[in-house]
Protein backbone atom coordinates (compact mmCIF):
# COMPACT_ATOMS: atom_id res chain seq x y z
CA UNK A 1 0.00 0.00 0.00
CA UNK A 2 1.16 3.27 -0.88
CA UNK A 3 2.01 6.36 1.57
CA UNK A 4 -0.76 9.31 1.36
CA UNK A 5 0.81 12.05 2.64
CA UNK A 6 -1.24 15.38 3.80
CA UNK A 7 -2.48 17.04 0.87
CA UNK A 8 -1.83 21.20 1.69
CA UNK A 9 -4.91 23.41 1.40
CA UNK A 10 -5.00 25.92 -1.48
CA UNK A 11 -6.34 28.03 1.49
CA UNK A 12 -6.62 28.07 5.50
CA UNK A 13 -9.39 30.30 7.17
CA UNK A 14 -7.90 32.17 10.00
CA UNK A 15 -10.83 34.21 10.55
CA UNK A 16 -14.01 35.57 8.53
CA UNK A 17 -12.99 36.86 5.30
CA UNK A 18 -9.12 36.22 6.26
CA UNK A 19 -7.43 33.22 4.69
CA UNK A 20 -3.41 31.94 4.68
CA UNK A 21 -2.84 30.52 0.95
CA UNK A 22 0.34 28.61 1.04
CA UNK A 23 3.17 29.02 -1.91
CA UNK A 24 5.42 27.41 -0.79
CA UNK A 25 5.16 23.99 1.11
CA UNK A 26 2.06 23.71 3.82
CA UNK A 27 3.58 27.25 5.37
CA UNK A 28 6.91 27.93 4.69
CA UNK A 29 6.20 31.08 2.44
CA UNK A 30 2.44 32.43 2.82
CA UNK A 31 0.26 34.80 1.34
CA UNK A 32 -2.99 36.19 2.45
CA UNK A 33 -6.68 37.20 1.19
CA UNK A 34 -8.58 39.51 2.98
CA UNK A 35 -12.12 39.18 1.46
CA UNK A 36 -14.17 42.88 1.91
CA UNK A 37 -17.65 43.25 2.64
CA UNK A 38 -18.30 44.35 -0.68
CA UNK A 39 -16.17 40.98 -2.22
CA UNK A 40 -13.39 42.79 -3.28
CA UNK A 41 -9.91 40.95 -2.28
CA UNK A 42 -6.50 42.54 -0.59
CA UNK A 43 -3.95 40.58 -1.40
CA UNK A 44 -0.73 40.53 1.33
CA UNK A 45 2.54 39.25 0.19
CA UNK A 46 3.17 37.69 -3.71
CA UNK A 47 5.90 35.25 -2.60
CA UNK A 48 8.64 33.69 -5.02
CA UNK A 49 8.63 34.24 -8.44
CA UNK A 50 6.81 31.27 -8.78
CA UNK A 51 4.25 31.73 -6.71
CA UNK A 52 1.22 33.27 -8.60
CA UNK A 53 -0.21 29.93 -9.89
CA UNK A 54 -0.99 28.86 -5.94
CA UNK A 55 -1.80 32.44 -5.35
CA UNK A 56 -4.60 31.96 -8.03
CA UNK A 57 -5.30 28.51 -6.55
CA UNK A 58 -6.14 29.80 -3.34
CA UNK A 59 -8.46 32.54 -4.22
CA UNK A 60 -10.47 30.02 -6.99
CA UNK A 61 -10.64 27.86 -3.43
CA UNK A 62 -12.54 30.38 -1.56
CA UNK A 63 -14.75 31.05 -4.66
CA UNK A 64 -12.31 34.24 -5.69
CA UNK A 65 -11.03 35.44 -9.33
CA UNK A 66 -7.59 37.19 -9.59
CA UNK A 67 -10.47 40.09 -11.02
CA UNK A 68 -11.75 40.16 -7.58
CA UNK A 69 -8.26 41.34 -6.39
CA UNK A 70 -8.38 45.33 -6.13
CA UNK A 71 -4.90 46.11 -4.26
CA UNK A 72 -2.13 44.05 -3.56
CA UNK A 73 0.10 45.27 -0.25
CA UNK A 74 3.27 43.91 0.21
CA UNK A 75 4.68 43.55 3.96
CA UNK A 76 7.94 44.34 2.15
CA UNK A 77 9.94 44.41 -0.98
CA UNK A 78 12.49 40.89 -0.64
CA UNK A 79 12.21 38.17 -3.71
CA UNK A 80 9.87 35.66 -1.19
CA UNK A 81 7.54 38.50 -0.72
CA UNK A 82 7.35 40.15 -3.38
CA UNK A 83 8.52 38.20 -6.35
CA UNK A 84 5.28 37.07 -7.68
CA UNK A 85 4.29 40.97 -7.34
CA UNK A 86 4.85 42.18 -11.35
CA UNK A 87 2.88 39.24 -12.34
CA UNK A 88 0.17 38.98 -9.97
CA UNK A 89 -0.55 43.11 -10.71
CA UNK A 90 -1.08 42.34 -14.72
CA UNK A 91 -3.19 39.24 -13.90
CA UNK A 92 -5.45 41.30 -11.63
CA UNK A 93 -4.98 44.62 -12.67
CA UNK A 94 -4.58 45.68 -9.01
CA UNK A 95 -2.04 48.21 -7.80
CA UNK A 96 1.00 46.92 -6.09
CA UNK A 97 1.70 48.98 -2.24
CA UNK A 98 4.43 49.16 -0.66
CA UNK A 99 6.25 51.50 1.77
CA UNK A 100 7.86 54.35 0.84
CA UNK A 101 11.25 53.62 1.55
CA UNK A 102 11.29 49.89 -0.15
CA UNK A 103 10.34 51.69 -3.40
CA UNK A 104 13.33 51.87 -4.97
CA UNK A 105 13.61 48.42 -4.62
CA UNK A 106 10.33 47.71 -6.26
CA UNK A 107 11.12 49.98 -9.48
CA UNK A 108 14.59 48.80 -10.31
CA UNK A 109 14.39 45.08 -9.25
CA UNK A 110 17.81 44.71 -7.02
CA UNK A 111 17.74 44.60 -3.71
CA UNK A 112 20.79 46.27 -2.33
CA UNK A 113 22.64 46.58 1.45
CA UNK A 114 19.53 43.63 2.41
CA UNK A 115 21.76 41.93 4.99
CA UNK A 116 23.78 43.51 7.99
CA UNK A 117 27.33 43.36 7.56
CA UNK A 118 28.03 43.96 10.75
CA UNK A 119 27.51 39.76 11.38
CA UNK A 120 29.81 37.18 9.86
CA UNK A 121 26.57 35.55 7.87
CA UNK A 122 25.53 39.03 7.14
CA UNK A 123 29.00 40.04 5.16
CA UNK A 124 28.74 36.51 3.49
CA UNK A 125 25.85 36.59 2.06
CA UNK A 126 26.59 40.53 1.44
CA UNK A 127 29.28 39.11 -0.70
CA UNK A 128 26.92 36.61 -3.01
CA UNK A 129 25.45 39.90 -4.40
CA UNK A 130 22.01 41.43 -4.90
CA UNK A 131 19.18 40.36 -4.57
CA UNK A 132 16.84 40.57 -7.90
CA UNK A 133 12.96 40.65 -8.55
CA UNK A 134 10.63 41.74 -11.23
CA UNK A 135 10.87 45.33 -11.06
CA UNK A 136 7.14 46.85 -10.72
CA UNK A 137 5.70 50.59 -10.40
CA UNK A 138 4.34 50.38 -6.59
CA UNK A 139 1.23 52.45 -6.35
CA UNK A 140 0.88 55.62 -3.86
CA UNK A 141 3.06 54.57 -0.73
CA UNK A 142 2.53 53.35 2.90
CA UNK A 143 3.09 55.07 5.60
CA UNK A 144 2.96 54.13 9.25
CA UNK A 145 -1.19 54.46 10.64
CA UNK A 146 -2.55 54.09 7.08
CA UNK A 147 -6.04 52.72 7.47
CA UNK A 148 -6.83 51.07 4.01
CA UNK A 149 -10.40 49.36 3.25
CA UNK A 150 -11.57 46.60 5.62
CA UNK A 151 -9.69 48.12 8.66
CA UNK A 152 -6.78 47.15 7.59
CA UNK A 153 -3.61 49.40 9.59
CA UNK A 154 -0.02 49.73 8.53
CA UNK A 155 2.68 49.22 11.25
CA UNK A 156 5.82 50.35 9.96
CA UNK A 157 8.05 47.96 11.50
CA UNK A 158 11.43 48.70 9.66
CA UNK A 159 14.81 46.80 10.02
CA UNK A 160 14.48 43.58 8.43
CA UNK A 161 13.98 46.10 5.64
CA UNK A 162 13.73 49.97 5.74
CA UNK A 163 9.94 49.69 4.59
CA UNK A 164 9.14 46.48 6.13
CA UNK A 165 5.69 46.85 7.41
CA UNK A 166 3.22 44.60 9.62
CA UNK A 167 -0.62 44.93 9.34
CA UNK A 168 -2.97 44.84 11.77
CA UNK A 169 -6.44 43.57 10.22
CA UNK A 170 -8.24 45.68 12.98
CA UNK A 171 -11.82 44.26 11.91
CA UNK A 172 -10.99 40.47 12.36
CA UNK A 173 -8.36 40.36 14.87
CA UNK A 174 -5.77 39.31 12.91
CA UNK A 175 -1.51 40.52 12.90
CA UNK A 176 -0.34 39.86 9.92
CA UNK A 177 3.39 39.92 11.19
CA UNK A 178 5.56 40.01 7.49
CA UNK A 179 9.57 39.29 8.58
CA UNK A 180 8.79 41.21 12.18
CA UNK A 181 8.34 37.71 13.55
CA UNK A 182 8.80 34.57 12.08
CA UNK A 183 7.51 31.30 13.15
CA UNK A 184 9.01 28.38 11.06
CA UNK A 185 7.61 25.12 12.11
CA UNK A 186 11.01 23.47 12.23
CA UNK A 187 12.49 26.12 15.20
CA UNK A 188 8.92 25.10 17.07
CA UNK A 189 9.27 28.69 18.11
CA UNK A 190 8.50 32.23 17.15
CA UNK A 191 11.81 34.39 16.66
CA UNK A 192 12.41 37.55 14.72
CA UNK A 193 14.15 37.41 12.02
CA UNK A 194 18.34 36.57 11.74
CA UNK A 195 20.46 39.05 11.89
CA UNK A 196 21.57 38.08 8.80
CA UNK A 197 18.73 38.60 6.72
CA UNK A 198 17.97 42.31 8.10
CA UNK A 199 19.34 45.57 6.50
CA UNK A 200 19.85 46.84 10.35
CA UNK A 201 19.31 43.88 13.15
CA UNK A 202 19.24 46.54 16.00
CA UNK A 203 16.58 48.47 14.74
CA UNK A 204 14.27 44.96 14.12
CA UNK A 205 14.35 43.98 17.78
CA UNK A 206 13.03 47.64 18.26
CA UNK A 207 11.01 47.99 16.18
CA UNK A 208 9.61 44.57 16.89
CA UNK A 209 7.82 45.65 19.99
CA UNK A 210 5.44 47.67 18.25
CA UNK A 211 3.77 44.67 18.06
CA UNK A 212 3.25 43.39 21.86
CA UNK A 213 1.30 46.94 21.71
CA UNK A 214 -1.53 45.81 19.21
CA UNK A 215 -4.72 43.76 20.08
CA UNK A 216 -5.40 40.91 18.12
CA UNK A 217 -6.58 37.47 18.68
CA UNK A 218 -4.72 35.58 15.84
CA UNK A 219 -1.01 36.18 14.70
CA UNK A 220 -0.61 35.28 11.20
CA UNK A 221 3.12 34.80 9.82
CA UNK A 222 4.52 35.07 6.29
CA UNK A 223 6.80 32.31 7.31
CA UNK A 224 5.43 29.80 9.42
CA UNK A 225 2.16 28.56 10.45
CA UNK A 226 -0.62 31.05 12.54
CA UNK A 227 -0.86 31.34 16.08
CA UNK A 228 -4.42 31.55 16.96
CA UNK A 229 -4.27 30.43 20.95
CA UNK A 230 -3.25 32.85 22.86
CA UNK A 231 -1.34 34.42 20.23
CA UNK A 232 -0.63 38.06 22.10
CA UNK A 233 0.88 36.30 25.02
CA UNK A 234 3.22 34.43 22.72
CA UNK A 235 4.29 37.47 20.66
CA UNK A 236 4.55 39.33 24.00
CA UNK A 237 6.56 36.31 25.29
CA UNK A 238 9.68 36.57 22.43
CA UNK A 239 9.24 40.24 22.66
CA UNK A 240 9.99 40.06 26.52
CA UNK A 241 13.25 37.75 25.92
CA UNK A 242 14.52 40.22 23.08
Amino acid sequence: MSARWPVTPAAVALAPGVWRIPTTGKDLVNSFALVQDDGSVTLVDTGLKKAPPRIVAGLAAIGKHPRDVTRIVLTHVHPDHAGGAARMSRETGAPVLVHADDHGWATTGRITGANDTSTTMGKVFARMGDGKLEPFQPGPALADGDVLPGGVRVVHTPGHSPGHVSLMLEDSGVLVTGDAIFNFRFLRRTRISPAFLCSDFAMTKQTAHRLGELDYRVAAFTHGPEITDGARETVRGLLASL
